[in-house]
């Protein structure tokens, strides 16, 4: 939550999708009400500490954060709100008060809160008792939310046991303690809302979510024989491609190979932020490719694309439009177009908060490409293209073009530009040899297995959770790093080693 977004909030007063709750001592029943009725609505904003006229009341940091986890505990119990929808709260700092913030998205599902169904009014919850209008949500979330379908005859073994492990790994890497990892991969996937059932049939089974997540690409296709997504370099070779990356596997496994395409792809300039190296490429990039996955409507024939090219990069993406022509990144209102699978990456920490990923576009792509800028376009496809400055030696971009333009500069400046520009730089380019030299030396290094420590001490690194979350965790991601002991990521005798060496 930015502190802009939280001033605003606190202006506005309380509405459809924004209560405001004093909660000094302890949480008002009502709370889960509300949680229960924003899921099943439009989704909404609770700010604990705060009175009904606006007024931050604040709230103990200690008493806020065994708020914090109360909350996370209670979404996460189906006998209290059935299905359960896991919700992380933030603790944010308001001048010199503390707040509890909790984005709650709409869900594609119905949910039950004991029992209950509610729905939200700018009047305030609501119980829901009537059958008409209990049947109206169903429908209302059955017809736009197609990721909430249910599909009895497709079961566990026919998910991906090696997708699976990865999405523990990760998460047990991310949230170490989190509930769903001492469950079974059934009671997984139903915590985690994949396993469902549906409320006219009455049928249990997994849902398009979970088989988009974690399916055999066989499974996948059986039920979108359409499904793909292609990734595309097309530096010099503009009318087919340099590179091309072809994906139809589950969403999970999606991530990592684009991810893998963009940093070969892409180059990764040096950047501090309070004296830690930050990765620019992967702050832009993460959040662009896990737009293009997690808002993506998947019923729709249409492929996703990345495409590189010189001086841009375009993701399109198959939608049910809610705006027409070009949109205005810092008014956009974030809509989840797939509320389980964006619950799921924010929970394997592939994404943040609502509404947070365009903005980190904004914030980081000054410092990546100086003269660079960000457009959105809703029609039949959405598309966001990240405009990149020209640099030196993308100077002589006219000569495959052979523009007017262009003919100036051809006299003192192309032949030697063009020349150094193919031979050595494009070609690192679009080979994995694009990698950051501090990354490179580590891999080298653990070519025998080190302890995060060890790794700590050679890179010259104090900060510790920096180690883990912006070089361990993307390796690991990646597939670059493997674990020694993966069945128990969090042993003490835990170590690393470069991937494909040997036991």
């Amino acid at each position: 939550m930015t502190s802009e977004r939280l001033a605003r909030l606190l202006a506005s007063r309380e509405k459809e999708t924004l209560e405001f709750k004093k909660a000094e001592h302890q949480i008002p029943d009502s709370l889960y009400e509300t949680i229960c009725a924003f899921l099943n609505h439009r989704g909404g904003d609770i700010l604990l500490g705060v009175d009904d006229t606006g007024q931050v009341a604040g709230i103990e940091k200690e008493t806020a954060e065994l708020y914090c986890v109360d909350i996370a505990n209670a979404t996460n119990n189906s006998t209290l709100l059935s299905p359960p929808f896991l919700l992380y709260p933030e603790l944010v700092q308001y001048q010199d008060r503390w707040i509890v913030v909790i984005q709650v998205p709409e869900s594609s599902q119905v949910h039950k809160l004991r029992g209950t169904i509610y729905d939200r009014s700018a009047d305030g919850d609501y119980r829901l008792t009537d059958p008409a209008a209990i049947a109206r949500i169903v429908n209302k979330k059955r017809t736009y939310y197609s990721e909430a379908k249910v599909y009895p005859f497709i079961s566990v073994k026919d998910l991906s046991s090696e997708t699976l492990k990865k999405a523990r790994t990760r998460l047990s890497t991310v949230r170490p303690n989190h509930p769903w990892l001492a469950l079974d991969d059934t009671a997984f996937l139903k915590k985690a809302g994949l396993i469902s059932r549906d409320m006219e049939t009455g049928q249990e089974g997994i849902t398009l979510a979970g088989i988009l997540l974690f399916g055999l690409e066989e499974t996948i296709l059986n039920i979108l024989p359409f499904y793909k997504i292609d990734a595309l370099l097309k530096r010099l070779n503009v009318d087919r491609y340099d590179d091309r990356c072809y994906v139809q596997t589950n969403l999970i496994e999606a991530y990592s190979t684009l991810m893998d395409f963009i940093e070969r792809s892409l180059p990764d300039p040096f950047y501090m932020e309070q004296d830690i190296r930050v990765s620019l490429r992967n702050k832009i990039f993460r959040e662009l490719v896990a737009n293009l996955l997690v808002h993506r409507e998947y019923t729709k024939a249409d492929v996703a694309r990345i495409v590189i090219y010189q001086d841009r990069v375009e993701c399109t993406n198959p939608c049910t439009p809610h705006w027409q022509g070009r949109l205005d990144p810092k008014s956009l209102v974030p809509y989840q177009r797939n509320p389980l699978i964006s619950k799921f990456f924010l929970q394997l920490g592939w994404v943040e908060e609502i509404g947070s990923g365009l903005l980190n576009v904004q914030k980081y792509l000054p410092h990546y490409a100086p003269q660079g800028r960000l457009e959105i376009y809703e029609e039949e496809l959405f598309k966001v293209v990240v405009r990149l400055e020209a640099t030196p030696q993308a100077t002589p971009q006219a000569t495959p073009q052979a523009t007017p333009q262009a003919t100036p500069q051809a006299t003192p400046q192309v032949t030697p530009q063009v020349t150094p520009q193919v031979t050595p730089q494009v070609t690192p380019q679009v080979t994995p040899q694009v990698i950051d030299d501090r990354i490179a030396r580590l891999l080298n290094y653990c070519v025998i297995p080190r302890s995060r420590e060890e790794i700590q001490s050679f890179l010259g690194l104090k900060d510790r959770e920096y180690v883990r979350k912006e070089i361990l965790d993307p390796l690991i991601t990646s597939g670059k790093l493997e674990l020694t002991i993966p069945e128990k990521p969090h042993s003490p005798k835990q170590k690393y080693r470069a991937r494909g060496v040997p036991s």
